[in-house]
C-alpha cells in the first residue's frame, strides 16, 4: 500500500480531527512509498528504531512519536539520531496519541477494560463526548486483593495502590491509560469506587485518600501497549500487512 493511502485508512480509523492532542497525529516523518512490513510499539525510541531497521521494516506505528508541543524544535542530540535513522533507511513514522487512547475498540483504554474485565459505561468526562478517561463497573464486585492480582497479571507489573480510605469492595471504576492520574477528581466527584492509570503524581496520594478513592498506577508503558498492538493487529488482519508489536521494556 502508498504510505499516504495508509495514512488516510488509519485516519479513517481513529479520526484524529475530533479531538485536540499535544502533537501531530498521522505520518510524521515520510519514507519509502510502498508499505509492506510495519513494526509497531509504544514509544518512538531508538532502541525500537534500531528494532525496525533490523526487521527491514518500511514503516513503524507508535503511540509516542515526536514533536510535542513544548518540545525542543532544533534537531539535535538524541532528537537527530532517532530521525535520522529513520531518513536514512527511509522508513515512515506513523504516531497517533490521544485518538488511539480514546477509540472505542481498539483504543489503550479498550483494551484495559477488556484485559480487566470491566463493563464499559461511558466517558468519565461528562460534557465531553470524546472523553479521555473512561467509568464502567464489574458484574461482580470485586475486592481490592482480586483486583490488584489481575492488574498485575495482566500487565505484568504490581501496581502502586493506594487506598487507606477506599471501600472494602469496588463495583463502579474509572480509568485512563498513561498518564492520567489527574482524573482521579473527577471520578472521586462521580462516587466511583477506584481509579486507574499509569502514573502516579505526589497530589495524587492525597486526593485518593481525602476522597475516599482507591487509586492503582500500573505503569504508563504497561498501560498503553494495548491500543498500538490492537492497532497493528487490525492492519494485518484488514489489510495484510506483515506486522510485528516490539516492546522495548519501560518500568514506569
Amino acid at each position: 500500500m502508498n504510505n499516504i493511502e495508509l495514512e488516510q485508512r488509519l485516519n479513517q480509523e481513529l479520526r484524529p480531527e475530533l479531538i485536540q492532542d499535544y502533537c501531530p497525529n498521522g505520518l510524521q516523518i515520510e519514507g519509502k512509498q510502498q508499505i509492506r512490513k510495519i513494526v509497531t510499539g509504544v514509544t518512538a525510541c531508538q532502541a525500537l528504531i534500531d528494532a525496525a531497521i533490523e526487521q527491514h521494516a518500511d514503516a513503524l506505528l507508535v503511540h509516542h512519536g515526536f514533536f510535542w508541543k513544548g518540545e525542543s524544535a532544533p534537531l539535535r542530540g538524541m532528537k537527530y539520531r532517532r530521525i535520522a535513522a529513520l531518513i536514512q533507511h527511509e522508513i515512515n513514522l506513523y504516531a497517533y496519541h490521544l485518538p488511539l487512547d480514546i477509540h472505542p475498540t481498539l483504543g489503550n483504554n479498550a483494551m484495559l477494560a477488556k484485559a480487566l474485565e470491566i463493563t464499559v459505561d461511558g466517558g468519565l468526562e461528562i460534557h465531553n463526548p470524546q472523553s479521555i478517561a473512561m467509568q464502567g463497573h464489574f458484574e461482580k464486585p470485586v475486592d481490592i486483593q482480586t483486583l490488584t492480582n489481575r492488574i498485575e497479571r495482566v500487565f505484568a507489573r504490581a501496581p502502586l495502590h493506594i487506598g487507606d480510605t477506599g471501600p472494602q469492595v469496588i463495583r463502579r471504576i474509572a480509568w485512563c491509560t498513561g498518564g492520567g492520574q489527574d482524573f482521579i477528581d473527577q471520578a472521586a466527584a462521580q462516587g466511583i469506587d477506584a481509579f486507574i492509570s499509569g502514573e502516579v503524581s505526589e497530589r495524587t496520594t492525597h486526593s485518593a485518600r481525602e476522597q475516599g478513592i482507591h487509586y492503582f498506577a500500573a505503569g504508563h508503558h504497561a498501560t498503553e501497549r494495548g491500543g498500538v498492538k490492537a492497532l497493528g493487529e487490525w492492519l494485518a488482519e484488514t489489510y495484510g500487512f506483515d506486522v510485528t508489536f516490539i516492546d522495548v521494556d519501560n518500568p514506569v
